[in-house]
């Protein structure tokens, strides 16, 4: 009698996945392996792969997108760890308040939290205006169309995806275990380096992987906020569909860039336990 219900146990599982799974295929996998022929196409089958190796610009572009990426990640977990401890030690109340923060420009439109990052940075806007005002400043400092003004954006875009992850394993921290480290003689260095910090990794990992990987794909702010030397592999990808009408080489691109998050996933997922970060993330 076991047998033939867990069969159909297993049947009925498999009948709500298919939805799902037809849904992938034809609207995920089904471009996305057109994409990757695109990208073969051509004069030869890897002559748009080496035209990625053997043009500068192009390989500066990619090394632009990883520094980018990088420093996005970092600069996040910076922000993002202090924060998520004082939310997850937080009142009840001043938890919530901390939370709809940080909640409600992650709910508005990307486009417009970009364009108002366009009006408060600009020589003019409200930071130049209060440093001058405050004399720290005898001109206004250069913090839109550059690196800086695109790296700002994207902190304050990824912060949630930084926070929410390391909040999640914070809150189901027991304190009493700092506590004890404390009263055996450990100093609040030690206690928070040897005890608190190696149990709140797998969301600060689960977190830094989230943030790489969407960084690698900016489009909107590097175009709005960055200038002529910000370009990022997304919108190189964009002017070779809608300008040049390469796309064989835009695939080229998007397959290189689809190789580098599977790759940095894969990394995670072998030397970093990529599973047991989202189990205990998802718990």
């Amino acid at each position: 009698m076991g047998a033939p219900a867990s069969g159909m146990s297993s049947r009925a599982l498999g009948l709500l996945a298919l939805p799902a799974a037809l849904f992938l295929a034809v609207l995920f996998f089904h471009p996305l392996g057109n994409l990757i022929a695109f990208s073969f196409s051509g004069s030869g089958s890897l002559a748009n792969f080496e035209k990625i190796l053997a043009t500068p610009v192009y390989l500066r572009v990619l090394q632009r997108t990883f520094t980018m990426s990088v420093a996005t990640t970092v600069l996040c977990a910076l922000i993002g760890y202090p924060l998520a401890w004082r939310i997850a030690t937080a009142t009840p109340r001043a938890r919530a308040i901390l939370l709809a923060i940080i909640r409600v420009p992650f709910w508005t439109n990307l486009l417009v939290r970009s364009y108002g990052w366009m009006i408060i940075l600009n020589p003019k806007g409200a930071i130049n205006q209060a440093l001058t005002a405050l004399g720290l400043v005898e001109a206004p400092l250069a913090l839109v169309y550059n690196t800086t003004g695109v790296l700002i954006g994207m902190v304050q875009i990824m912060l949630p995806y930084m926070v929410f992850p390391v909040v999640a394993v914070m809150s189901r921290i027991d304190g009493q275990l700092v506590s004890a480290a404390r009263s055996l003689g450990a100093s609040p260095v030690a206690s928070f380096v040897w005890v608190y910090l190696p149990m709140t990794l797998p969301g600060l990992m689960a977190g830094a992987l989230l943030v790489f990987t969407i960084s690698l794909g900016f489009f909107v702010i590097p175009a709005i906020l960055g200038g002529p030397r910000d370009l990022m592999v997304a919108q190189l990808i964009e002017f070779n569909v809608n300008n040049t009408l390469d796309w064989g080489f835009a695939g080229a691109l998007s397959t290189v860039l689809l190789a580098a998050t599977v790759g940095v996933y894969l990394v995670a997922q072998r030397w970093f336990g990529l599973g047991s970060i989202w189990g205990a993330v998802a718990r």
